[in-house]
């Protein structure tokens, strides 16, 4: 049995790998995150399908992480899988308006947790000498747009790690793929909105997003590929989203 290690897997994307991989026969699950009683709950409900683990901590936090992982028990040691998935996105005013603590805290969420879960889980993955490393960037690391500064460039750091560790671990049978999602309807606009549902709403007004099954449905894809197999990115974006123009500055 294989063992996927979900990170921010109570709510959003995380959450729906995690239903996603305990629909399948042949993984058993750690489930882990911040809100104890959201992580528990799910794993209670999982459990019917297959073996799961809860491990709640701040992905942010690297006593944190150490004292989780050591924490698992021997039976969900032999980590096959990692979706990096935790992360946010925190406002969307100008760079010259933006409340810096959000950066910061998008920073050290996107990036610092990041790869201090990598890290420290690599031993494991490399043992081995196969698995995936799944972790999850978006448009916003390829395009800019106004708003999106700092978020944005926590996720092209994303998509550049990924290329990177992809280059370290090259001979060690280790798969890395950087999932790029455009416009997809989850708790994370409301979180950047601060809990304003009714911002959150206007952002999909008059289309259909991707849902959080559908990132999901992706990543068990690539996960599932043959091992000589490595799917290096994948950019998913709704039929109704595309590229924008380059701005212009036409006050002259």
């Amino acid at each position: 049995m294989k063992t996927v290690f979900i990170t921010g897997a109570t709510s959003g994307f995380g959450e729906a790998c995690a239903r996603r991989f305990a629909s399948e026969q042949g993984w058993q699950l750690v489930i882990t995150g911040r809100r104890k009683q959201r992580l528990e709950a799910l794993a209670k409900e999982l459990s019917a399908s297959c073996p799961v683990h809860c491990l709640v901590f701040d992905i942010r936090d690297e006593d944190a992480i150490q004292d989780a992982l050591s924490s698992l028990p021997e039976a969900f040691s032999d980590i096959h899988t990692l979706i990096n998935n935790a992360g946010l996105a925190l406002g969307t005013k100008p760079a010259d308006q933006c409340d810096t603590r959000q950066w910061i805290n998008m920073i050290d969420t996107n990036i610092k947790g990041l790869v201090l879960i990598t890290h420290a889980l690599l031993p494991a993955l490399k043992k081995n000498n196969s698995g995936s490393i799944i972790n999850l960037g978006s448009v916003a690391g390829n395009y800019p747009y106004p708003g999106g500064n700092v978020y944005g460039g926590t996720k092209a750091f994303v998509k550049q790690f990924s290329l990177n560790l992809r280059s370290d671990l090259l001979g060690s049978g280790i798969r890395v793929t950087n999932i790029e999602p455009g416009m997809a309807e989850t708790e994370f606009s409301v979180v950047r909105f601060e809990g304003d549902q009714s911002k959150a709403d206007a952002v999909y007004k008059g289309m259909k997003p991707l849902s959080a099954e559908d990132i999901a449905e992706s990543i068990y894809w690539v996960a599932c590929r043959p091992a000589h197999v490595n799917i290096n990115a994948m950019e998913i974006m709704p039929v109704q989203q595309a590229f924008a123009a380059f701005d212009v500055d036409r006050n002259q």
